[in-house]
Order: structure tokens, then sequence, then C-alpha cells
């Protein structure tokens, strides 16, 4: 069994607390910085989220990895091992507020292209926005406990947005 889910509704205090931990980040990973992006639902107004905020790191290389991991470890961030099998490393700081889940990513990175895709349509889609929300409602009630699989059903409309949104960038 996964973990327990916890959505709660939108705060508006999301995106200043994302810009807050964006200027941290840059100060203590420069110079491997590319760009710092808020992904994952705290980032699209209006709808329902799990409370942290999600944050994209995009290095300037693979070979920043190390060092970027050892700064983030020695500011009490929780590593969570190589996600998505796309060298997406994943961090947890829990006692910040609101706590953080902080990817290193290295350039060009697919998973990364993928989520700023998905965030980007649903910000320019409130229709679509309004139904991820209603979904992620549904599927937190139906799994309370077991994120995994909150996250895994969640899957087919997220692949369908970005499907969907990658044919319209292409006419």
């Amino acid at each position: 069994m996964g973990t327990a889910v916890e959505l709660v509704p939108y705060d508006p205090r999301w995106p200043g607390d994302f810009e807050r931990i964006r200027e941290k980040l840059e100060r203590l990973l420069a110079p491997r910085v590319m760009t710092i992006e808020h992904i994952g639902s705290t980032s699209i107004p209006g709808i329902a989220a799990k409370p942290l905020i999600d944050i994209d790191v995009i290095l300037r290389g693979a070979a920043d990895v190390p060092a970027a991991t050892q700064i983030l470890l020695k500011q009490n961030y929780e590593p969570r091992g190589n996600r998505y099998d796309d060298d997406v490393w994943a961090f947890m700081r829990r006692d910040g507020r609101p706590p953080e889940r902080i990817y290193l990513c290295p350039p060009n990175n697919r998973t990364h292209e993928r989520r700023v895709i998905f965030r980007d349509y649903l910000r320019a889609h409130p229709a679509e926005a309004a139904a991820y929300a209603t979904l992620k409602l549904e599927l937190a009630e139906m799994h309370r406990h077991d994120g995994d699989r909150y996250t895994a059903e969640k899957r087919h409309f997220v692949d369908a947005i970005i499907e969907k949104a990658a044919g319209q960038r292409q006419i």
C-alpha cells in the first residue's frame, strides 16, 4: 500500500511560496541551474492539490547532479531516488511551510517537458483544469490510503491532455 492521499483546496499563496523557494534554490544551486519551474497541481490556479510545492530544477548537465544532491542533503532534503526511469532525482523537505518536493533534471528531460506541457495546457483551459480537479477529488476519495494507486489512476487523463496539447503545438 502506498502513502495516504491528502488534497486541500487551492491556496492563492502557492505561487508566492514557489517564488520564495525558487529564489532559495537559485542561491543554493548556482551556477548549476538553467531554470526552475513550478510544476504539479499547486502550479495550476483553482484546483485542489496535495499541500506541497513540486519543483523541477533543470541543471546545466547530468554531471551537476552529484554536487546539487550534496547541497540539497546539507539543507535537510531527504533523497527519494531516481524517478520515472528518466534521470529525475527526487528530494523532499517536509519541515518547510509548505513542504517541498524538488526534482533535479538534466537538460532536455522528457519527464520535465511533459509536466510543463500539462501544466501550461491546464492553465490555458479552465474547463479541463476543472475536470482534472474533479477526477483528483474522486480518486482521492476512492484511494484515500493508496497514493500510488491514486497517481496511477490519473495517468490516462494526464497522457490524453499531453497528447492533445502536443497536437495543438504542431499546428
